[in-house]
């Protein structure tokens, strides 16, 4: 029997110990260009062991609700950013780690103008926009050498609202 797992709303608080939250909240940390540009600084801390930061442009295909989360993967060797390129909400999942084996995974629903940074390591699911045109840029590690780990649940968790 699968296990339900109920979306959550994205904070800062609650995706801390997986990632960064980026958005604009708040004031800006300063103006720039002629006073006609907030500034929203040093918000995702890029982490790579070796390699360099790389911006590629993924086209991921819309999911629906209910969704079964078969696997997970993460990335040992950097951190990913998932920047949406357009004003639509997408679905985040993320689960902790036990001695190489993800555990209690937890799905969050971005809001408009969030876009999010996976701490490296960290156990998530694949890309999963809600909405077409489901285009993101994503930054993540370039680099020689395997940035890629899965894991296939025995039996997928179900995801809903």
């Amino acid at each position: 029997m699968s296990t339900r797992i109920r979306i959550e709303p994205l904070s800062v608080e609650a995706f801390a110990p997986y990632g960064d939250l980026m958005q604009a909240s708040g004031p800006p940390d300063k103006l720039i260009n002629l006073g006609r540009c907030g500034r929203f600084h040093d918000r995702a801390r890029l982490d790579f062991a070796d390699g360099r930061a790389g911006i590629s442009i993924f086209q991921a295909e819309v999911e629906t609700l209910p969704l079964a989360l078969q696997l997970v993967e993460r990335h040992p060797e950097g951190s990913q950013a998932f920047v949406p390129m357009s004003f639509d909400p997408f679905l985040v999942v993320v689960a902790t780690d036990a001695g190489g084996v993800p555990q209690n995974p937890r799905a969050f629903m971005t809001a408009p103008g969030q876009a999010i940074n996976f701490h490296r390591g960290t156990w998530h699911g694949v890309l999963a926009p809600l909405c077409a045109p489901g285009l993101f840029a994503v930054i993540d590690r370039i680099g020689d050498g395997a940035n890629l780990e899965e894991y296939w649940f025995d039996t997928p968790y179900i995801i809903e609202e």
